[in-house]
């Protein structure tokens, strides 16, 4: 495929999934308006995907990465618009439609079939779209051929548990076989226990590449594991806001920009914009994230303490949470040095230590008198924190001002 024809096919499939999506949000309206908020958030974490997939692809056409995220969007969005044709058909408005059924059947497999292809194509495959060595090849045509079997299971089952509407849960099949439904129970049950299964040796993989990866490939996988890593922890909170909340459907609703993450990650290292600042983020997450857990943690102790032991005083006042504020203020500063210390050490060693060099050197530098000694003592600091392969340092006699010259040469590396 030419260049020019994957660009336009690339765009292509960003206008068909707006076409479906708006299609999708008006059966939606009909079918449950009191859910219409989730389904919002939904079709814009789908419009991230396809518009990824699309910039991507239209730019690194050779790259199948691009691809999995248009096809992914493309059947999780396909999947998500035959469902509710099906509910309105069968449920809303009861044979106003036709094939209600066999819609509900095959958007049960498009979107479960595109949700499979991003949890084990994606990792098993970026960020160069090619496998991390030829033996990972019988896990790729494992999770192939547990798709084709998904697929053909799910097609023909006489009724479909697995379908991600429940209200169409018992919808019967057209296709499906009859006098077989023990059977295919145990294979709708079993076939997606086994395709998650495939997603752990796919983050494996993953994690092997990022070992031996350098350059671009391994800021590429830093990026990725960044979005991937915020994803997990937003939707950690957004579960615990759900359990703890009496409202319906708003905070549910966020769980679906938490998964926005990976596709904005994806498209930056795919494309490589500003790659290299993604230390710089991945230490001021680091850092701000622990010092806000601390604080936080310090304040409420503060608080606790404080009424205990001025309760007697302070009845309904606001000292407490005043005294509370103030202890954390004071304590911001150090403890994010400190923090900053932890983290250097720990996750920035070659940073920290060329820190802690250069600062050594700035001491000796106020005090030394000998130039032999400073000459010989800067090599060293050269060496330590930049490691080039040679250097040289050249002193040149005194000037007529009686003042010492230098120069440099060094080999690079």
């Amino acid at each position: 495929m030419s260049k020019r024809a994957a660009f336009w096919l690339a765009w292509f499939t960003l206008v068909l999934y707006l076409v479906i999506a708006i299609i999708t949000l008006l059966l939606q309206m009909k079918n449950a308006p009191s859910q219409l908020l989730s389904d919002i958030f939904n079709v814009l974490v789908l419009l991230a995907f396809a518009t990824v997939g699309s910039l991507i692809a239209s730019r690194r056409p050779q790259n199948p990465i691009g691809w999995l995220f248009c096809i992914s969007a493309l059947l999780w969005a396909l999947g998500s618009f035959m469902q509710e044709y099906a509910v309105y058909a069968l449920i809303t408005v009861p044979d106003s439609l036709p094939a209600g059924a066999l819609m509900g059947v095959f958007g049960g497999w498009a979107g479960g079939m595109g949700w499979y292809l991003m949890l084990t194509f994606l990792l098993l495959l970026f960020p160069n779209g090619r496998l991390l060595s030829p033996r990972w090849r019988p896990l790729a045509w494992l999770i192939a051929g547990l798709l084709v079997a998904y697929t053909i299971t799910t097609l023909l089952a006489p009724t479909n548990p697995n379908q991600s509407n429940a209200r169409l849960a018992t919808v019967h099949n057209p296709m499906g076989i009859a006098g077989a439904d023990d059977l295919f129970n145990v294979l709708t049950a079993l076939l997606p226990l086994v395709l998650f299964a495939t997603i752990i040796p796919c983050i494996v993989a993953v994690v092997l590449r990022f070992r031996r990866a350098r350059g671009d490939e391994r800021q590429q996988l830093k990026w990725f594991a960044y979005g991937m890593t915020l994803s997990i922890l937003m939707l950690i909170v957004i579960l615990i806001l759900v359990f703890f909340s009496t409202a319906n459907g708003a905070p549910g609703a966020f769980f679906y920009l938490a998964v926005v993450c990976i596709p904005i990650s994806a498209a930056i290292a795919m494309l490589r914009y500003r790659l290299y600042d993604i230390d710089v983020l991945i230490n001021r997450t680091l850092i701000y994230g622990m010092l806000t857990a601390v604080l936080a943690l310090a304040y409420v102790i503060s608080i606790l303490i404080l009424q205990y032991l001025l309760s007697g005083f302070t009845k309904g006042s606001q000292l407490p949470i005043v005294g509370s504020t103030l202890v954390i203020a004071v304590l911001f500063q150090p403890l994010r040095g400190r923090i900053q210390g932890i983290i250097d050490r720990r996750f920035y060693r070659s940073k920290y230590d060329a820190a802690r060099t250069l600062a050594a050197f700035s001491a000796r530098l106020r005090s030394e008198v000998d130039l032999q000694q400073l000459s010989e003592h800067l090599l060293a600091v050269v060496q330590e924190t930049m490691q080039p392969t040679h250097v040289s340092l050249w002193l040149n006699p005194a000037g007529e001002d009686g003042k010492q010259r230098t120069s440099w040469r060094a080999t690079p590396r």
